[in-house]
């Protein structure tokens, strides 16, 4: 088979990283440079689709980066310039090494080969190099000279790199004529000696590697069992035993808090959408409410000193803008709940206290009234300036939740805010893993082995009832290149990741090596000792200057929603600024006998309110098997079951906890009315 033909043309883009040419872009050479150094290059020829000036700024440079290298943009190859040094502002590998997916250390180490045959100052650089989706990235040095240096060192053969990386070309049409036939088509001549022309100080770099012949089978240690699994070891090489230490609920849920952070704060409308924030500022009353002394009754506005008469009616007070006419002894005036006072009113009669006495001819409007009150008072059904709120006063403290109530919307309202501070919602991703699956939704028949991926669509449902925003990130094949494009997909895109399955012993439960040896991540824990919920995994990943929370959950439904509830959820409330983070932890009385197993276990129950003894009662929900989503089914709590050797003599000889006794519930949902029947 002949040998793949190099496309005719590539794309590139290019990013400059420098704070002095954003603000000046005029001072910025080095893309000039680089577009000429590109428009000379032929078979193929390189086509610089986008260029872009950004400060010396983490997020910045991955935005741009993101940006170019997502999925579907044709962009080939993505160059830096800048930011690769020593000096404190220079964050250019840090911000493009967590994007790539494939490091390239042998295009790091041409382009470090290459520059120190020019200068020994090139071993102060820091270059990286990779792949990110489809597309090559590497970063130059910001001086012209040395981008041009290194880029120098490559050219030849990055078509061959991005070729590769774009996934256009299978690798054995590429490889078929062999390296000759690849060096011959990049136009790279081979010494006698069989090294090939690169740049003179990559030649002294050549490392040979040699293999030896055994009679006998190599003998392998055993992995060290503090990491997961190796990605891409034998099965036989996989751990016997789980080296995840195994935690208590207790030591778990703190690490879970320790690692979890507020979230940031933004500006956002009062608005319904603002339901569920937590207010991030005190938010003071920029006037009073009222601001004009008003009517709390429909009435007549008098003088108080007047006392009972006749009087005739000068004028009216409606609740709306304008103004209204003093008001002097020996007149009254009609008025509506909420209205203005008029200038000298001192109190309102109420319209229940009054009697008419004269009316217009047509009998529309009413000439006198007689006030049959006596003893008034100044200020009677009168409401104050200020007496609902003074100007200046703290109406909503830090650290108060927005509830759908309406209390607060309207507390801000009255105030005339239109914007509050507020701690941002955490986005949750949620991705299902599993080769078995298929979506609930599939109308095709099952076929043997399958089975419909219900975690997805319950901790949907769950997260976005909680108040979260979330994305569906869908299911995942049980293979690491799929599932760590997916976990990087849902990284990029959310503050929360969680996942169900995978997290066990099989050899095909791939997260934590993934975790651990893929994205960099460190796992906190990955064994909880409780039931169902054993193979819990919580992670951090850093991303750019962000840190992402994942939470690995079991794959069996129930195991799912019951880690969910007790270790996720608290930790989007504290992201939120919710005090208490955790779900309310209430005493139940139970009506049935309930098993105790050898683990702390979280029974999936019933919880409801008994008038006749204002206590909580709680009743199971039916076979707890992790497997059966009807055991959630129903469900507004879990009973907290200790293990069956840490209770009293009675309970551990039954294993059970008899009807009528008194344990602890965590609440996932608003409890119920029991009537006793």
């Amino acid at each position: 088979m002949p040998p793949a033909m190099p496309p005719t043309a590539l794309t590139v883009a290019i990013l400059v990283v420098s704070t002095t040419a954003a603000a000046d872009p005029s001072a910025d050479q080095s893309s000039r440079l680089l577009r000429a150094f590109f428009a000379a290059r032929e078979s193929p020829a390189w086509d610089v689709t986008e260029s872009r000036i950004v400060s010396d700024d983490k997020d910045a440079i991955q935005a741009a980066v993101t940006e170019w290298t997502a999925v579907g943009t044709g962009v080939d190859l993505v160059i830096t310039t800048g930011g690769t040094g020593f000096a404190v502002s220079d964050c250019t590998p840090e911000a493009v090494k967590p994007l790539l997916q494939k490091e390239a250390p042998g295009l790091v180490h041409a382009m470090l080969a290459a520059s120190l045959s020019i200068t020994p100052f090139a071993m102060m650089a820091r270059p990286v190099a990779g792949v990110c989706n489809s597309t090559v990235v590497i970063t130059l040095p910001g001086s012209p000279k040395g981008a041009q240096e290194n880029l120098s060192a490559l050219i030849k053969l990055l078509p061959h790199a991005c070729i590769q990386a774009a996934g256009s070309t299978s690798s054995r049409a590429l490889h078929s004529g062999g390296i000759p036939a690849l060096e011959k088509q990049a136009g790279i001549a081979r010494s006698p000696e069989g090294v090939e022309n690169l740049p003179p100080s990559v030649h002294h770099h050549r490392h040979g590697h040699h293999h030896h012949s055994h009679p006998h089978p190599h003998v392998h240690k055993p992995p060290k069992p503090h990491t997961a699994n190796t990605l891409g070891a034998s099965v036989t090489r996989r751990h016997r035993e789980s080296p995840y230490p195994m935690l208590s609920v207790a030591d778990a849920t703190a690490i879970i808090t320790k690692e979890t952070s507020l979230g940031a704060i933004v500006s956002h409308p009062v608005s319904a959408a603002l339901v569920g924030h937590v207010l991030a500022e005190d938010v003071t009353a920029a006037e009073s409410v009222p601001a004009y002394r008003a009517s709390i009754v429909d009435g007549y506005a008098v003088l108080h000193t007047d006392g009972k008469g006749i009087y005739p009616v000068t004028s009216i007070s409606h609740a709306a803008p304008g103004p209204t006419a003093p008001l002097h002894s020996g007149q009254i005036a009609r008025i509506t709940t909420g209205a203005p006072l008029p200038p000298g009113a001192t109190a309102v009669v109420m319209v229940e206290d009054t009697l008419i006495v004269e009316t217009t001819a047509d009998g529309t409007e009413e000439l006198t009234i007689e006030i049959l009150a006596s003893d008034l008072h100044s200020g009677e059904n009168v409401r104050e300036v200020g007496s609902d709120v003074t100007a200046g006063a703290v109406v909503l403290r830090t650290g108060a939740t927005v509830s759908g109530v309406g209390g607060e919307i309207g507390t801000l309202a009255s105030v005339g805010r239109s914007h509050v501070k507020v701690y941002k919602k955490p986005t949750v991703a949620v991705l299902s893993t599993g080769d078995e699956l298929v979506q609930h939704d599939n109308d095709t028949p099952l076929q043997f082995g399958q089975i419909r991926d219900s975690n997805r669509p319950a901790l949907l449902s769950a997260i976005a009832a909680a108040g979260f925003p979330t994305l569906d990130c869908g299911i995942a094949a049980d293979r690491p290149g799929a599932l760590e494009t997916a976990l990087r997909g849902a990284l990029a895109a959310a503050d929360v990741v969680v996942t169900t399955g995978g997290v066990s012993m099989g050899e095909l439960d791939l997260l934590k090596p993934i975790l651990e040896q893929s994205l960099n991540g460190t796992i906190h824990f990955g064994r909880v000792a409780m039931k169902p919920g054993k193979p819990t995994t919580f992670a951090t990943v850093p991303l750019g200057t962000a840190k992402k929370l994942i939470f690995a959950l079991p794959g069996n439904p129930a195991s799912a929603l019951v880690t969910f509830h007790l270790f996720m959820l608290p930790a989007l409330r504290k992201m939120l600024g919710a005090v208490p983070h955790e779900l309310p932890r209430v005493s139940v009385v139970v009506e049935q006998d309930i098993g105790l197993d050898s683990r702390p276990e979280f029974h999936r129950a019933y919880v409801a309110f008994g008038p006749a003894d204002g206590r909580l009662h709680a009743w199971s929900t039916g076979g707890q098997r992790s497997s059966r989503i009807a055991s959630a089914g129903g469900a507004n709590a879990v009973l907290c079951l200790p293990a069956r050797d840490s209770v009293g003599d009675k309970r551990r000889e039954l294993g059970v906890v008899p009807s009528g006794e008194s344990l602890d519930a965590i609440l996932w949902g608003q409890v119920g009315v029991w009537t006793g029947e």
